[in-house]
């Protein structure tokens, strides 16, 4: 970087950060503009630069720039925007990787959906994990790869070009007219997309949304690396600690009580995609030119539900099928009929599903679905079915135990995950975690391959938090259901008319303990448009009177598990962002800490509910 200018106001900046910068996934959530997220961020940003005012007051006030770090950080825009006021392009043209394959994938995608050529230039060695064949049979992109000699020249293609280089400098790009997407990476640390030119300008929501749902941003650990680099201090990156993944490996298998070796990613979706598409290998190679059928909530998480859709898009002969669980809907019911009506065509079933789901926080009767999911079926044609594989996400009930030998889930073919930033680290990174039962242990292996072709393992940093945090997890978890119930019972008293989906006492007993849960807040007018309509504002008064008269504890936030604090959303506006409008619940969701003023939060509801009488 030569900028002397941006140089000096970049060393201020990393003198005077806030220290959330670096530590939470979260940042200034009481400040947090969703519909201007990241956009608000550089432009007050930008306005310090202009001033030469970084002093650390500043930076502190400065409103988040996502609502969660998988997206994006602070940090990350700091890098972005400088590596664009070098280049003297939008800051949108830059964006950083936690994986340093990914971004290549992410542009294949676009091309296979537009029918666009592309062509991979790289110099000295190929990445081993990033596996040509399996990315043409498995993902079905199209590519040619030429490797040359440094400042060769660029050969003539009809479609993309993209310059992949391994580099010590990750801010140095080759811009050359007839390079489209200028990639540099690193082991370690990530990569680092450039977008070389406004003809280009129409892959860039595309590509963010590749690192929204199939990966994560470059962490604000190895981001400051960068950062640290590219102003001339010449930084070690760390390498993993081996005992810490032992360690956290250890403590995942004693957790979910199993056996298999978990695997541990980047993200709660990092794994969650290398779940997909390492089960979506094995079909196509055990069940050649069979159907892939891949069912899931239509009201689940929208991470889930926009990555299977996203995938079905892409690869040949899979369908995503709506499995409706919430609301009235019983999952065992829906399944049983899912699985009869692809039985009879004899497609590969994989299942996605929440426990307890999300947003509603019900529990279905699990030895009917255990019955359900190991039943025989036949096919149209008199064979045996191939049985279904049950992918869990247990994000807010990690503690349960599912697969092990004798639990419930342990005779079928099933696989649970877990999303690290809730309870597993207690929001301090995003590493999240899958494990399988004997049945399922088979799939392990495919699941491996496609988390190093993403190069989506936990970095060494998200190890190191993992190995610290999971030790106390259960207690933390405990302790936060404890909290919550109080405020469930202490709202069910003061609001009676109000819904709210939480685990009976029942449940509970059973060890189903999550600290979250769903209101539905009473309503009123003289049509069903109005009483909705009333609702919905209801909803956004509530969320923002806690947030204003608490906000050192109180969030608006999709997230869940912190060590401490109070967040709330509406799923239908955050977790289902991308959920069908029908399929939407415009109802708050609140999930407590093991750590909070319970007290102050009871108070400001009840002038809340003062001022609806």
């Amino acid at each position: 970087m030569k900028d002397q200018r941006v140089i000096r106001f970049l060393k201020n900046v990393l003198v005077h950060m806030p220290l959330d910068w670096l530590h939470l996934t979260t940042h200034r959530l009481d400040i947090y503009d969703e519909a201007h997220a990241k956009s608000q961020f550089l432009d007050l940003f930008s306005e310090l630069y202009a001033q030469e005012s970084s002093l650390e007051d500043s930076l502190q006030k400065l409103p988040t720039a996502f609502d969660y770090i998988r997206l994006g950080h602070p940090l990350s825009c700091v890098l972005e925007w400088a590596i664009a006021k070098q280049y003297n392009v939008s800051a949108d043209h830059v964006i950083a990787f936690s994986s340093q394959t990914i971004p290549v994938m992410a542009i294949l995608r676009k091309n296979a959906l537009k029918g666009r050529a592309t062509q991979i230039i790289y110099e000295g060695e190929w990445p081993v994990a990033l596996n040509l064949d399996i990315l043409a049979s498995v993902y079905t992109y199209k590519f040619e790869v030429r490797k040359i000699a440094p400042e060769a020249d660029i050969p003539e293609f009809e479609g993309s070009t993209i310059v992949f280089s391994d580099k010590e400098n990750l801010d140095v790009f080759d811009t050359r007219p007839q390079v489209d997407f200028s990639i540099n990476y690193q082991s370690g640390l990530g990569s680092i997309l450039l977008v070389n030119g406004v003809h280009n300008a129409d892959y860039i929501s595309e590509i963010q949304h590749v690192r929204r749902r199939e990966t994560i941003a470059m962490t604000p650990a190895n981001t400051l690396s960068v950062l640290e680099y590219v102003l001339g201090k010449r930084t070690t990156i760390p390498s993993r600690n081996e005992a810490d993944k032992l360690q956290v490996l250890s403590a995942i298998k004693e957790i979910t009580n199993t056996e298999i070796s978990p695997i541990v990613a980047s993200s709660g979706l990092s794994i969650q995609y290398a779940i997909m598409m390492g089960l979506i290998d094995d079909a196509l190679e055990r069940y050649e030119g069979k159907p892939i059928k891949i069912i899931v909530p239509p009201n689940c998480y929208g991470g889930t539900n926009d990555q299977a859709r996203r995938v079905a898009e892409v690869v040949d002969n899979v369908e995503v099928l709506d499995l409706p669980v919430d609301g009235g809907s019983d999952m065992v019911q829906s399944i049983d009929t899912v699985l009869n009506e692809i039985s009879e065509i004899d497609a590969v079933p994989f299942i996605i599903a929440e426990i307890p789901t999300n947003p509603r926080v019900e529990v279905p009767d699990l030895l009917k679905l255990q019955d359900a999911l190991s039943k025989k079926r036949l096919t149209r044609q008199g064979s045996e079915a191939i049985d279904p594989i049950f992918i869990l996400d247990q994000t807010f009930c990690p503690n349960i135990h599912f697969l092990g030998v004798g639990d419930v889930l342990s005779s079928v073919r099933a696989i649970s995950y877990a999303s690290g930033s809730k309870f597993p680290s207690g929001g301090k990174c995003t590493a999240g975690y899958c494990v399988s039962n004997s049945g399922a242990s088979a799939l392990m292996s495919k699941i491996q391959v496609h988390l190093s072709l993403c190069d989506n393992e936990a970095t060494s940093a998200q190890y190191a938090i993992l190995a610290k945090q999971l030790p106390s997890m259960n207690q933390r978890i405990q302790d936060a259901y404890k909290n919550t119930l109080e405020f469930v019972r202490y709202i069910e008293n003061v609001l009676p008319e109000a819904k709210i989906n939480f685990v009976s006492d029942a449940l509970a007993k059973d060890g189903f303990t999550p600290s979250v849960f769903s209101l539905d807040l009473p309503t009123k007018g003289a049509n069903e448009s109005e009483r909705e309509a009333y609702k919905r504002a209801l909803n956004h008064k509530l969320i923002g009177r806690m947030i204003q008269n608490i906000p050192n504890e109180s969030k608006y936030c999709v997230s869940y598990g912190q060590l401490k604090g109070c967040y709330w959303t509406i799923p239908a506006t955050s977790t289902q962002g991308t959920t069908k409008e029908g399929d939407k619940d415009y109802i708050a969701r609140v999930s407590l800490s093991p750590q909070m003023d319970l007290e102050a939060h009871k108070k400001v509801f009840l002038d809340f509910v003062n001022d609806l009488i």
